[in-house]
């Protein structure tokens, strides 16, 4: 599969012209992410550019960049196995072009490891973590915690501290003990929680349309920045696949009344976000 971007090369062009104070973000749709900080260190998460499985996954937004136009990275980091989080032609070649390391879990790492079948790459090119860890990219420190995701084999949170600020990545992981655990340990200054709406998905064996909810609700979502004491809240995934899109802008009715998150806010693919 050859990825083709509707946005020629503009935003990869973007981060690397981008020079930031602290940390600046940009959010690729879906549950992407790409991280730059004051020194140059520039991390990807979940990047996905593909287009899904249609008619039973299809991608409701463009494509925002060629992977072969990627040509500054540290680290691509993904969060669980799933394809839309773990996918060979949207990460492979950023991996082959800048030498970036993968870190993933081990489902995602077993996954991700096969594509030294197809691409240029070895097997130093893939780090395996687990939860617990904690580990330096550049200006970055990276802790791996556990997560909530009862759809993947094995799920992972990160919470990546910098001078700037404290960012939360869970995946698409939901509500639960976990988010409690690190609430109370971290001072999270902007997390991320996948948002959704439940839909008639076409089943993955029979495609028989199956009653499908991947991601949190809107008090799902609610709940997990309240357990994560999350100070800016911005829901993702909400943008994605037809049938299970939504408003993410019913959750600022929703957490109201909770003194986490402090603020709801709400991006669209390509917007830049500082920390």
């Amino acid at each position: 599969m050859t990825v083709h971007s509707d946005w020629g090369d503009w935003l990869p062009r973007a981060v690397a012209d981008a020079d930031p104070d602290g940390l600046t973000l940009w959010y690729l749709g879906c549950n992407g992410f790409i991280l730059k900080a004051a020194d140059g260190t520039t991390v990807f998460i979940d990047p996905y550019l593909g287009v899904g499985d249609p008619p039973r996954t299809v991608r409701m937004i463009p494509v925002p960049f060629d992977p072969e136009d990627v040509t500054e990275a540290d680290a691509v980091l993904a969060t669980h196995e799933h394809t839309d989080h773990v996918h060979g032609p949207s990460q492979a070649p950023i991996l082959e072009q800048t030498a970036a390391t993968f870190y993933g879990p081990s489902a995602s790492i077993e996954t991700a490891s096969q594509w030294t079948d197809e691409y240029d790459l070895t097997a130093e090119a893939f780090s395996t973590v687990s939860e617990g860890e904690r580990f330096e990219i550049g200006s970055l420190t990276v802790s791996v915690e556990p997560a909530h995701d009862p759809d993947a084999d094995h799920p992972i949170s990160y919470v990546i501290e910098h001078e700037a600020g404290t960012f939360f990545h869970g995946g698409d992981a939901r509500p639960s003990d976990a988010f409690d655990e690190i609430g109370s340990r971290y001072d999270i200054d902007l997390g991320v929680v996948a948002f959704g709406s439940a839909g008639m998905i076409p089943d993955k064996q029979t495609r028989e349309p199956t009653y499908t909810k991947w991601y949190a609700d809107e008090n799902m979502a609610a709940e997990a920045a309240a357990q994560l004491e999350l100070d800016r809240l911005v829901p993702t995934h909400w943008d994605m696949w037809k049938g299970l899109t939504a408003s993410p802008e019913a959750i600022r009715d929703h957490v109201r009344s909770f003194e986490h998150p402090r603020r709801v806010e709400v991006y669209e693919i390509g917007d830049e976000i500082r920390l």
